[in-house]
């Protein structure tokens, strides 16, 4: 029987009290990279837990292999799927994203399936879901829109991080 989500986890997701210290890390300690960056993003439209919200982040992502990485600093304390992850913690893998051609219909699944939205909105043109996997604790699933955009992002990505010789410009800012 096929999962509730398609084909395979595409992406982890870490949220990070300091991004420029969490980008240090994960460049020269873990040697992944390149970076890129786009700060002080506002997800509205967005709703968390029902209610219509506006949350400040920033975010990077890079590739290691074909799996991408997303570190994300909320910059405001409204509520955020973000937020309720950090209440009580400093940091650590939030999410694991799945993405799709088929937004709504795989979200139409995953509710069927019984998994409840926490939140949802758009991104630059790009929608996103995020569901509380009760039967995973400590992480959330993501679904996120393929589309010209996201294709876009996650193509300079992985090209990037394959052909990036560990040194040269390690943060790229996006926007």
């Amino acid at each position: 029987m096929p999962g509730v989500l398609p084909g395979r986890v595409r992406q982890n997701g870490y949220v990070v009290p300091d991004l420029d210290a969490a980008l240090v890390h994960w460049t020269d300690v873990l040697g992944i990279g390149p970076w890129f960056t786009i700060r002080n993003l506002t997800l509205d439209p967005s709703e968390y837990r029902g209610a219509a919200v506006s949350t400040e982040i920033s975010l990077a992502v890079a590739n290691s292999g074909d799996l991408q990485l997303e570190l994300i600093q909320v910059h405001d304390d409204s509520p955020s799927c973000f937020r309720e992850f950090l209440d009580g913690r400093n940091e650590g893998l939030h999410h694991l994203a799945w993405w799709t051609d088929d937004f709504e219909a795989t979200i139409q699944r995953a509710e069927a399936a019984g998994w409840g939205v926490i939140q949802s909105g758009d991104l630059m043109g790009t929608r996103f879901c995020y569901f509380d996997t009760e039967m995973h604790p400590g992480t959330v699933a993501e679904l996120m829109e393929l589309n010209e955009m996201s294709r876009w992002l996650a193509t300079q990505a992985r090209e990037a991080a394959d052909a990036w010789d560990g040194t040269t410009d390690p943060i790229r800012a996006l926007g």
